[in-house]
């Protein structure tokens, strides 16, 4: 077994801890051994390795494309991406899995793996094999695999240029947090014909101008700005590693996830009557009654990116989205989260000369009142057995909605508490139909979650 190993960084979906502290070389090395060892298990020869622009990243590639290597996998190593480019690598190399060296939204000391056998990306229980190969140091015997490098950028770019329709003359902002995803989205928005005005577009894996994270307003302000003193048909907001995104409207006002989600819901809706589309737990009950009033199949899911493609899958939907800015689309695409794609959806809307304006198109939307994500911390030890408490105490009074946490719905609103499955905190949401109501539902559950955290943390106020 590794020395000092922290089991907790084998999260639900991906593997994720401190630089350095957790994610030491020689955890780094072992880990693409283990990996390399459940995919040969599966079937896998190949897989491809990519990495974002962390400054932990190229030498984390590196090794951890060593110890899958020594296994006898071949790596094809498409360097500095997206984290939907290594997706889309896999798929165009006809790789049998992939690996993405990325930390996300996460602070500039994290970094973590995303590991694909085949398509799409583990999780749950095959990411705790990974652990148990680890722990019982049950590798495969070394033998070499090849390095091959290989460029994706074009393929990928000529790819979703082919893919839209999008009228020439789109004003558009674009930050992207000193993550990757300027870097190989402003190329596609130029050749679309779209006039682009960059903010921190170059990467660097300080992020030291805001932390890469659209969920965030602060980190939106300036986007915002820009937005109104250019009279930009839009701003687009991308995450560390271009799968998440955030949109600011011709108004300069900012789109939450689930808005987004509704947007192009609408849009497909209109050509696929009935398109299953899935929403995760904390997306505003206005989403889905919108997708119905469309004529759509509503779909409540679990967070989490590998969750809810597993259900894309399931449910053979066309759409799906979460709060975080992750968006999947099947319909024309591949079912992975891709915020570069789902920006030139945004653009293919946009160019719809009787409907070519964010605002113009949610200005329908009822107004609800509604709080962003709430973050409170928590350890990673007792956060499910804190949301197991409030849970239990819910159920005995109302009929609570459990598939990721504890969503508790009212005639007028609803309030959500559930455990992140990436950091060591608690989540929490609320909306309802006017600000005094907000408030006494948000009130009601945080009460409850105060006194079961001071049963966990009995000296604490």
């Amino acid at each position: 077994m590794v020395k000092n190993m922290n089991i907790e960084v084998f999260r639900e979906y991906d593997i994720r801890g401190l630089v350095d502290k957790d994610l030491t070389p020689d955890f780094v090395y072992h880990l693409g051994r283990a990996i390399g060892t459940f995919a040969r298990r599966h079937g896998v020869k190949t897989m491809t390795i990519g990495r974002d622009c962390r400054l932990s990243s190229e030498s984390y590639a590196e090794i951890i494309g060593k110890g899958v290597c020594d296994t006898g996998i071949s790596i094809i190593d498409i360097g500095l991406c997206a984290t939907p480019m290594l997706y889309f690598s896999i798929r165009h190399f006809e790789a049998d899995g992939g690996i993405m060296v990325t930390g996300s939204h996460n602070p500039p000391d994290f970094n973590g793996f995303k590991v694909c056998i085949g398509p799409d990306t583990i999780y749950g229980d095959d990411i705790q094999e990974l652990r148990r190969i680890m722990e019982e140091d049950s590798y495969d015997p070394i033998s070499a695999g090849n390095v091959t490098i290989r460029d994706i950028t074009l393929t990928y770019q000529d790819y979703l240029v082919r893919n839209v329709v999008v009228r020439e003359g789109l004003s558009i902002v674009v930050d992207a947090g000193n993550g990757t995803g300027g870097l190989f989205a402003n190329p596609i928005f130029r050749r679309l014909g779209c006039l682009v005005t960059e903010l921190y577009c170059e990467p660097d894996g300080r992020f030291p101008n805001h932390h890469p994270d659209p969920t965030v307003p602060a980190n939106l302000k300036e986007l915002i700005s820009l937005v109104r003193e250019k009279k930009a048909d839009a701003g687009i907001a991308f995450d560390g590693d271009a799968d998440r995104l955030g949109i600011i409207t011709d108004q300069g006002n900012i789109l939450w996830g689930d808005e987004i989600l509704l947007l192009f819901s609408r849009s497909i809706l209109k050509k696929n009557p009935g398109a299953a589309i899935i929403g995760e737990v904390k997306c505003s009950q206005t989403l889905y009654d919108d997708i119905t009033k469309n004529g759509g199949n509503a779909i409540m899911w679990k967070a989490g990116h590998s969750l809810i493609k597993g259900k894309m899958k399931e449910e053979h939907a066309l759409l799906a989205g979460e709060m975080s800015g992750h968006l999947f689309f099947a319909d024309r695409y591949f079912g992975y989260d891709d915020a570069i794609y789902a920006a030139i959806r945004l653009l293919e809307i946009l160019s719809d000369p009787a409907n070519n304006k964010i605002s113009d198109i949610m200005a329908d939307v009822p107004k609800t009142f509604t709080t962003p994500e709430i973050r409170i911390d928590c350890p990673d030890d007792i956060k499910f057995a804190v949301v197991a408490a409030v849970k239990d105490h819910f159920r005995r009074e109302y009929p609570i909605i459990d598939i990721d946490g504890v969503r508790i719905p009212f005639a007028d609103g609803w309030g959500l508490l559930r455990s992140s499955n990436t950091q060591p905190v608690l989540v929490l949401r609320f909306e309802a139909v006017s600000e005094k109501r907000l408030q006494e539902i948000r009130d009601l559950i945080e009460g409850v979650l105060a006194q079961v955290m001071r049963k966990f943390h009995p000296h604490k106020s």
